[in-house]
Parts: C-alpha cells; structure tokens; sequence
C-alpha cells in the first residue's frame, strides 16, 4: 500500500481525469496513458553492505537477500495474497495421504550461462540447506535433514516427508544453486567461493560485476536476463548502491545518485514523505508485538479469568504507542496472524480503548480500587499486580512503559523486568517462570501462518506455547489445518482459530509494525504485496518500467 499522501494524490487525479474526460468530450482533447517500454536503469541506494551473494548463506543478511531474490529462482514464490504460485516448478501434485510431492521444472529454465536447470540443482541445493555446517537455524537445518529427495528425472523431483504438513510448500521458495558450478565442493569450500562474487543463477536479472573504490565493494550491477523463463523484466540494468544507513540512502536520493531507498526509517520517513518526486510504500511487517501470560503461573491465577485479559487490552493505547513509538508507523493487531493474507479473517472484531468499560469489567470481577492504600485493585486481599518482563532494547522499554502507564490508569500494578532478547527466551519463556512478556512473534519468510507452534496444546511441554493456553477446540483446528491439503477448508479452520482467539484472548496482540521503501515516481507499476521480507518489494519486479513515453488511449 502507498503510504497517505500518495492515496490523496491519487483522489485528487482521479477528479481530474473526470473533468478531462468532459474536455475532451468538446474539444477533441485525447488522453494519453503511460506504455511500458524496455530498457532503462534503476538504481537503488540499499541499507547495508554485502558478504555473499548465495541464498545458503544470505540468511543473516538481509542486503544479499535483496539481490539474490533478483538473481535466484526459487521452485515456487508467492503472489499478493501469500499463496504460492509456479516459479521454476511448472507444476507439482500432493498424493492423497499428503506424504508425497511431486514436482515438474519448467523445460525452458536455463542458468545464466545457458546450462539447464535440473532436478539435480534442487536436490544439491537441499543438500547443502542440511549440511551440519550450515548457517541456517538449527532447526531448519532438522527440517530438512527429515525430507527424503528423489530425482526422478532430470526434470522432474520428489519430495517425502514422515508425516502430512501442508505448510511444506512455503519452504520451497529457496533460491536453487547450480550443481555444474558448485558440484563436488564441501560447504566451507562454498563459504568461501568465488562464486559468492560472481554469482551465476537464473532469475530475472543476471550478475554483471561489483562497483568498487579503493579496496570497498560499493555496489552491484545486475543486467536482465532475457533468457528468463517467465516475463522479461522492463527495466533494463538493476543498479544497486550500498549505504550504511537509510539516511545515506535517502541523502543520495536528494543529489540524483539513486533512484529509490531500500529502507525508509523513522529518522527520514517525514522528510521522505514530503518530497515531491518520491513514491513512499508501505506493507505490514511480517511480525507482531504481542504481550503474553503465563497461564499456569499460580502467582497470577486472576490472568486465568479471560474477561480480566480483555479489561486489560481494552485499558491499552494501542494507536498512542504507534503514534509516539513507532512515529505512526504500526497497525493495530487483533490476532497472531497476518492481515491482507489469505488466512486472514477480515471480520476479526477490534478491541478498543475503553477504560471506563475496563474498569467495570474488574470491578464485575471483584477486584477494587484500594481508595485509603496504594490504588491498585484487589480481590480478597489479592493485588491485581504483576511482572511483565521486556528486551532491553529502547523500543521495547518504551513500549513497556506506555503499557504500564495505560493500565495504571486502570488500578492494575506491574513491575518491569528488563533482560536482553535470549535471556528473555532461555531464563523466562522456555522454563516458564514469567508472569508476563512483551515479545515480538516473528512471520519473516513463512506466508503459511502455521499457528501451531505458539497456540495448540501439545506445545506446552517443550514447545513455543509459552502462554501455556489450553484450548482443545482452538488446537483441533490449528492440527487440522496443517494437514489439510485443500486451501479453502484451510482458510475456514484458521478462521474459526481466529475467532476462539478473539474470544479467549490468551495473549494480547498490540500491533504490527510497518515498513516502507521508496522509489522515484518516474519509475512505474510498482505493487506491494504481503511481506513476508523486505525483498518482497521486488515480487513483481519484471513489471517495473521506466516512464519514457505515451500513447493515446483507444
């Protein structure tokens, strides 16, 4: 979505192109439209600096992601609702017990120096994602060290897992290296290939060289592939410019050096929004900023009581904490789940600020205010008080001050715990022994939501359900949803998920965060779609053109 100012940019053109209609009506006046065309170059100033341009090894650095997504292909990807669509896989089938995938590749799929792609490149590029030594999280490195892979020819592959997983699909969306270039090397002989600065894939835009000054890489030059078996991109060369910041970024996009900042932060967004000439996009960050309880926590059985959850989000400013957090740049959430993806559930209801009808529901609950003593609520001699442990980070510290403040107002006392990230997760959420935790569930590179981890009752003992939530209900749909082959009997039990959620409220959502990027207005048919990473800008990345002429329309 773009961002405000550009939806009130697009009224007011609306209304002129009404009146022009009219004109034209009485003076033969034609209206002319904007024709893609090939050719061009785009240069983008990109936040970071390059290591490796491999997708085994990009996935702590999200400025090799953004220029592999441009030089990899993956078997599938996904289009702007999250679903998953061909890439280099032209077709694939799923046997009836849901164990047994079989995949096609495309017959015109060839590496940027002309070798076809084969059903050996995917099983080698597996078996690296596997290797012991792998970057990958320890737990992606088990996922696929459990999938069976069989080259059934040299187009064709077949992938078997133990048990029915619907969400495997999403994990193909890895960018595939070429075997007849990295065959017969180790993992640590690739860590430190050649390779990783002339990298040779087979997506829409191939590696040309690196820009350099002095003994500093500065940027990357892609040019595009017209060999690419799906849509030729428009633009012609793909110029990436690296900066240590956004506001680098943005400046070299004021003295005409770029054509559009990978990342607009808070310390330049206004400014960015501002000018004239730049489009500012916007898209939901592919996380959530969730308080969680501990439900079996003997210190706060009040919490067990869901009508004291909802008191709780409903004394909460949610749109203050964006407001002065995150300078604007958040959306209220109202479930663990992604909005404007296919497993969404528009009609999720909101919880709105209401301290006064927060109040009541404590007080229905039979915790008052201690008029003559400290102003917290008690029951039975019971304090409504209680410890939220938060990252120490400034972000989340000012966000658990907004949080005890906002329910201050309420009679309800906590305490801050401050601890750095892991601490948070290895002395507190996996033994259990919080109260309450500000945490952040992170979605990056996984469209299917699988809630499962974090909500369904078989995850309470050594699992992620640190809310310790127990809802036979709300688990036999997570559990059939994943085993479900049929998207749209997916999509019905995750909504039905959402609305126990909504229900039960066993942790309180607050918000997602958002992020924008910029790019020059001269620059055309730029779409946002979910994102699920920040190289998701580029999803349609063949269909950006550079405005260089009209025609009339017909």
């Amino acid at each position: 979505m773009k961002s405000f100012k550009w939806q009130i940019i697009i009224i007011l053109l609306a209304g002129l192109v009404v009146g022009l209609l009219l004109l034209s009506e009485q003076t033969g006046f034609r209206l002319v439209s904007p024709v893609p065309t090939r050719g061009g170059v785009f240069t983008e100033g990109l936040v970071g600096k390059l290591q490796r341009l491999n997708p085994v090894l990009d996935y702590y650095n999200q400025a090799d992601r953004d220029i592999d997504r441009l030089i990899f292909s993956s078997l599938i990807k996904f289009d702007a609702q999250g679903l998953p669509v061909a890439d280099l896989a032209s077709s694939w089938g799923v046997s009836f017990d849901g164990l047994t995938y079989n995949f096609e590749l495309r017959d015109n799929a060839v590496w940027h120096d002309g070798e076809p792609i084969t059903a050996e490149d995917v099983l080698f590029t597996i078996n690296l994602m596997r290797d012991p030594n792998s970057v990958l999280p320890e737990d992606l490195i088990t996922f696929w060290g459990e999938i069976e892979v069989n080259v059934l020819s040299e187009k064709a592959l077949q992938i078997k897992i133990k048990e029915p997983f619907s969400p495997l699909i999403d994990y193909l969306s890895f960018g595939i290296l070429p075997k007849h270039l990295l065959g017969g090397t180790t993992y640590s002989d690739i860590i430190n290939s050649e390779f990783n600065l002339t990298p040779v894939g087979s997506g829409p835009y191939k590696f040309s060289r690196v820009v350099s000054e002095g003994n500093q890489i500065t940027g990357v030059i892609l040019n595009s592939n017209s060999d690419y078996y799906g849509n030729a991109p428009f633009l012609k060369e793909f110029v990436f410019k690296y900066y240590p910041d956004s506001a680098s970024a943005f400046n070299a996009y004021l003295q005409g050096a770029v054509n559009g900042v990978s990342d607009l932060d808070k310390t330049i967004l206004a400014e960015a929004l501002r000018n004239p000439g730049l489009s500012v996009y916007s898209a939901v960050k592919p996380e959530i900023a969730m308080v969680l309880f501990n439900l079996n926590n003997s210190k706060i059985e009040f919490l067990q009581d869901k009508n004291i959850r909802r008191a709780l989000l409903m004394g909460l400013d949610r749109r203050g904490m964006i407001n002065t957090v995150l300078h604007g740049q958040g959306v209220i959430a109202d479930v663990p789940l992604l909005p404007n993806t296919w497993a969404y559930y528009a009609n999720n209801p909101r919880v709105d600020q209401n301290v006064q009808q927060a109040g009541d529901i404590l007080k229905e609950a039979g915790f008052l205010i201690d008029q003559a003593g400290s102003g917290v609520r008690k029951k039975n001699g019971v304090e409504l008080s209680f410890n939220l442990v938060h990252p120490d980070d400034t972000y989340h510290t000012l966000i658990a001050e907004a949080i005890k403040s906002d329910w201050a107002k309420l009679g309800v006392n906590i305490q801050l715990i401050a601890v750095p990230y892991d601490t948070l997760v290895l002395d507190h959420l996996q033994p259990l022994t919080y109260e309450a935790a500000l945490v952040d569930l992170n979605y990056s590179r996984s469209p299917d939501p699988d809630p499962y981890p974090f909500w369904d009752q078989a995850e309470q003992a050594g699992g992620q359900n640190y809310s310790q939530w127990e809802d036979r209900v709300a688990s036999q749909y997570l559990e059939e949803a994943r085993v479900t082959k049929d998207l749209g009997e997916r999509a019905k039990l995750y909504r039905n998920f959402q609305v126990i959620f909504s229900e039960e409220l066993p942790a309180l959502p607050l918000f997602y965060p958002v992020y924008n990027f910029g790019v020059d207005g001269s620059i055309q048919d730029v779409r946002v779609g979910p994102m699920f990473d920040q190289s998701d800008r580029f999803w349609n990345i063949s269909d950006w053109f550079l405005l260089a002429q009209s025609s009339p329309n017909q």
